[in-house]
Formats: C-alpha cells, sequence, structure tokens
C-alpha cells in the first residue's frame, strides 16, 4: 500500500515535509499533482511529465474513466500504469466531485447516486462499493471513497445530513476495499460543509477508521478562499500525523504556500492546465496573459526566473503568435511552464521546510501575489 514519514516539521507553522512511499516510487511531499482526468495531462505527453517536469504523481479520474474507455478495457491493458504507459503513482478521485456537478442529471440515495452520463444521458449508479471496485481495476495507488460534495452555500441541517452520509460511505467504501486484492490505499474525505463544528466530527469520526490518509473535500465549490483556509484550520489538528492529508481541487499559485502552512501534503487543482490553454501564464511576477497587444514584439521569456523548456528558448512574442494563430504548440508550452511553475514554487516550499525558512519564504510570496504582469 503506502508509507508516510515526516522528516521535518516547522516549528513557527504546521507545516511538514515528508516521503510519501507508494508502490510506484517515493513522492516528496508536500507535493503537487498535475490533473489527468482521462489519464492524460491535456497538451504533455507522459515523456515531459516524468523526465522535463519530474511529477512524481498524477491525478486520474474515476467518473471520466468509467464512461470511457471503462474500467474493464483499462484493467486489460494493464490498469492505468500500463494503459497509459506511466511508471509513476496514480490517485484516483472517487467521481463524487463531478457527480455533484451534475445537479440536473443525478439523485442521491443512502445507497449511492444515481446519474446519467452528460455523454449519452444512459443512466448509471455509484455505491460506496462500485467506486472500490472501479478504482481496484483502474489499478491505482491512492483511492477515494464515494463522498457526498456539499453546494454552497447550505444550511447547517444540510450540512449534518450530507455528512452522516459521507460518514456512512466511508465506512462501507474501507471495509469493502480490505476485502478485495490488491486493496489499494483508500482514503476517506472530510465534508461538513463550512461549519467548522460539522468538519471537526466528521474528522474525528473518520479517524477512528484509521485510513492510511485522509482528504479533505468540499472546499472548492465557490466559497471564499479565506472560508477554505479556516475549514483545514479546523481540521488539521485532528488527522494523525504520521498520515498524509490530502487537500482536493485547491489552489491558486499563491494559496499553495497558505495551504502547506496549515498542514496539507497533498493537492490537485486544474488552474496551472487549464488557463495555460486559455493564454494565462503564471510568472514570479504574476500573471501574464499572453494575448495583450503589448507582447507582440516582445523578445523576453514568459518568466527571466524561470528554466522550463518553454522559457529556455521561445520569446512572448512568439508564444503570443501561437496563441493568436490556434496553434496546438502553444498549449504544450503553456501547459509546460505553467506546470514547472507549480512544481517548482512547491519544491522550494519543501526545501524552506527542511532548512527551516519557511516563514520567510511565505513572507517573500505574499509580496507577488495574483496581480497581473505589469504591461
Amino acid at each position: 500500500m503506502i508509507r508516510f514519514e515526516v522528516i521535518r516539521e516547522c516549528p513557527d507553522t504546521r507545516a511538514r515535509a515528508g516521503l510519501l512511499h507508494t508502490p510506484h516510487g517515493v513522492i516528496e511531499t508536500p507535493v503537487f499533482m498535475p490533473v489527468g482526468t482521462l489519464g492524460s495531462v491535456k497538451g504533455l505527453t507522459q515523456q515531459m511529465l516524468e523526465q522535463e517536469l519530474n511529477a512524481g504523481i498524477l491525478l486520474a479520474n474515476t467518473y471520466h474513466l468509467f464512461l470511457r474507455p471503462g474500467p474493464e478495457l483499462v484493467a486489460r491493458h494493464g490498469g492505468l500504469h500500463g494503459f497509459m504507459g506511466w511508471p509513476r503513482a496514480i490517485l484516483t478521485d472517487s467521481g463524487g466531485f463531478q457527480v455533484f456537478s451534475l445537479s440536473t442529471l443525478r439523485r442521491i440515495t443512502d445507497d449511492g447516486v444515481i446519474f446519467r452520463s452528460h455523454l449519452d444521458g444512459d443512466e448509471h449508479r455509484f455505491t460506496p462499493e462500485s467506486v472500490m471496485d472501479i478504482q481496484a481495476s483502474l489499478g491505482s495507488d491512492i483511492r477515494m471513497v464515494l463522498d457526498e460534495c456539499t453546494e454552497y452555500p447550505a444550511t447547517h441541517e444540510h450540512a449534518r445530513r450530507s455528512m452522516e452520509r459521507t460518514l456512512r460511505w466511508a465506512e462501507r467504501g474501507l471495509t469493502y476495499a480490505a476485502s478485495r486484492e490488491p486493496a489499494g490505499a483508500v482514503f476517506p474525505i472530510v465534508q461538513g460543509s463550512m461549519f467548522p463544528d460539522l468538519r471537526r466530527e466528521c474528522a474525528g469520526r473518520l479517524v477512528e477508521l484509521e485510513a492510511p490518509g485522509y482528504a479533505l473535500g468540499g472546499l472548492s465549490v465557490g466559497e471564499p478562499r479565506s472560508v477554505s483556509l479556516e475549514m483545514v484550520e479546523a481540521t488539521e489538528d485532528l488527522l494523525p500525523r504520521d498520515r498524509p492529508r490530502y487537500c482536493m481541487g485547491v489552489g491558486t499559485l499563491e494559496e499553495l504556500g497558505e495551504y502547506v502552512a496549515r498542514g496539507v501534503d497533498m493537492m490537485d487543482c486544474v488552474l496551472p492546465t487549464r488557463n495555460a490553454r486559455n493564454g494565462y501564464l503564471f510568472t514570479s511576477q504574476g500573471r501574464l496573459i499572453i494575448k495583450h497587444q503589448t507582447y507582440r514584439d516582445d523578445p523576453r521569456p514568459i518568466d527571466a526566473r524561470c528554466a522550463c523548456p518553454a522559457c529556455a528558448r521561445y520569446s512572448r512574442a512568439y508564444l503570443r503568435h501561437l496563441f493568436m494563430s490556434g496553434e496546438i504548440l502553444f498549449s504544450v508550452l503553456a501547459t509546460c511552464h505553467n506546470l514547472w511553475t507549480y512544481l517548482d514554487r512547491m519544491r522550494r516550499i519543501r526545501q524552506s521546510i527542511i532548512s527551516g525558512s519557511l516563514p520567510i519564504l511565505l513572507k517573500s510570496l505574499k509580496s507577488q501575489g495574483a496581480d497581473d504582469v505589469e504591461q
């Protein structure tokens, strides 16, 4: 399964640097996981992810892979590792968030979720047990239990009902997964909407299940980002020190350090890849919107402080030309740059924990902010 060891803690924050041992390699934490929804990080080859970006773990999506090509086909090709030619670790979510987003196409019961495919309208059912079967067929190293992702805003009463269902599903999923071979490492998910008392209660009851790791879900559903951080703070001290903590679906580049400082070890987000394809590039000085006319004849790289392949070779003028022309190469280079920026930021954060300088780094990162690069 997996084993997690903490090698250094920051005395001034809740941050820690660790090593996550998986069947497909050791991952240095804190870590940002590129999102490969359909077994592919859009715009990049697995070779680029492995050799140029040195990504140790990818995230894939159970809901989408269930619909196509189907878990049975993936299993016949050696699971996701064999099917997509990826030798390193893979985490799969449960599909709960995607089903949650299909508000007009799904119905939640105590047994599970009945939903219609967004592809062809066919009806399907996810239960705590069936999502374990699907993820076992995918062969991922880390798997998520089915949870109910509560919408925002929600009343306290509704959030409690939703949390109680998530707790029941977590126990069912973990019990069922333990009976399968190979069992895989299964993480339950803390829910409770934006109510600290529910978050703490959910975390405390999930810890009794003695899972190999814990996820914090429902923190990217439209709530203010400050509230998301407050929910992490309300939960972190209840989660076991010797287990990894995964905050699902966050964050922006400037938020990475904030979550790490609150004890988070693992994160994922579609922002670096999605924004790249839309011409929004992350730099050490803020966001750069490549379509702006000012970059039409700009010979500089995206970011002079960046060592990614795109910045090492290409100018802003050339990248703008590619974007305005609709060339596929732009998405490749922009995605490579954005992910490099995210992964490099997380490596700097980790190194600062080890060296004892995290508060200094966090202070310097705050001054950069999320503003657009000056024209």
